[in-house]
């Protein structure tokens, strides 16, 4: 005969078994590769920062001797016309560039992801400029401004390509935008051919069964479900594009006069022609706009499936 223990329903522990924690403490290798490189990062980056910081709130000239001023630095900065003027020019550098990329990118990605011949070469071909030094293809580029455009100019009798655009000031910034746009381009256009094609091609054939068009399939579909992407691209070619320097350089050196002057030229300038503190007060600045760049960033991507 049974007993009323045996008898006695069974309950089945639906959380399961209790299962131990398998997570294995930190070896040797692990702090081995850590540590290096902890100590190069606070040598490179914090010490660097932190110093630079400090001497933000002195009027050091980066050697010798100084004395603290406060917040004076901070407060000139906002009545300085150079420093105002560059943060407008590089504001509105980064905003009509990341939009110029952008579109230009997505529809590079449309058209590289159907149904053509060669598209693998011409992908290539595309992704090209992004491996090419930024500082090689300003002097490139400058070249093709100053000597050859001019000349191409002359030559067809258009007055307004006989001048230099480098040295126009209301258009030597396009050219900055022109040639920013020619590299990063790529970068951009690989993010969204990716999220193109991880589009199922169900969608598209449900779509065309219904009798949209091309146009329309680009609309209602393509373009929301790359929408993660499409943000991404946006928040990181504006936080990429306020950093700009390189091409600058190579192509106006900032001019005509301060024209084309970035953030990151002027605070250059500074540490060597004396205003070491007063610039390190505007890279401090700069610096707090980059990292809610960067947190911003953070939340607006965090939990979508761009990738």
């Amino acid at each position: 005969m049974a007993t009323a223990a045996e008898t006695r329903p069974r309950t089945v522990d639906r959380a399961g078994p209790v299962r131990p924690d398998r997570r294995r403490p930190a070896g040797l290798t692990f702090y081995l590769m850590l540590v290096p490189s902890l100590v190069l990062f606070t040598l490179a980056i914090t010490v660097p920062a932190v110093m630079g910081i400090t001497l933000s709130f002195t009027d050091s000239i980066g050697f010798g001797e100084f004395e603290w001023v406060g917040l004076t630095n901070y407060v000139a900065m906002f009545s300085d016309p150079a420093i105002l003027g560059s943060y407008g020019f590089t504001i509105l550098f980064a905003l009509v560039t990341v939009l110029l990329v952008n579109v230009v990118a997505f529809l590079l990605a449309v058209g590289l992801t159907a149904r053509i011949r060669a598209k693998i070469t011409l992908r290539a071909v595309f992704v090209l400029p992004m491996v090419i030094s930024g500082i090689v293809i300003a002097y490139v580029f400058n070249f093709l401004f100053s000597n050859s455009l001019p000349q191409l100019g002359q030559t067809l009798g258009v007055a307004a390509l006989e001048q230099s655009l480098l040295a126009d000031p209301d258009l030597a910034w396009l050219t900055i935008v022109f040639v920013t746009a020619w590299q990063a381009i790529p970068s951009a256009l690989l993010i969204y051919i990716a999220g193109i094609l991880s589009i199922p091609n169900e969608v598209y054939e449900a779509a065309s069964m219904d009798g949209a068009s091309p146009g329309r399939r680009l609309v209602s579909i393509t373009l929301p479900l790359v929408a993660g992407y499409v943000l991404i691209n946006l928040v990181i070619g504006f936080k990429n594009f306020l950093n700009a320097y390189d091409i600058i350089v190579g192509l106006t050196n900032g001019g005509p006069g301060t024209a084309t002057r970035s953030v990151a030229m002027t605070i250059f300038s500074g540490f060597t022609g004396g205003d070491y503190a007063y610039q390190m007060a505007n890279a401090t600045i700069f610096f707090l706009i980059a990292v809610v760049l960067a947190v911003t960033q953070l939340r607006l991507t965090r939990g979508r499936s761009a990738f």
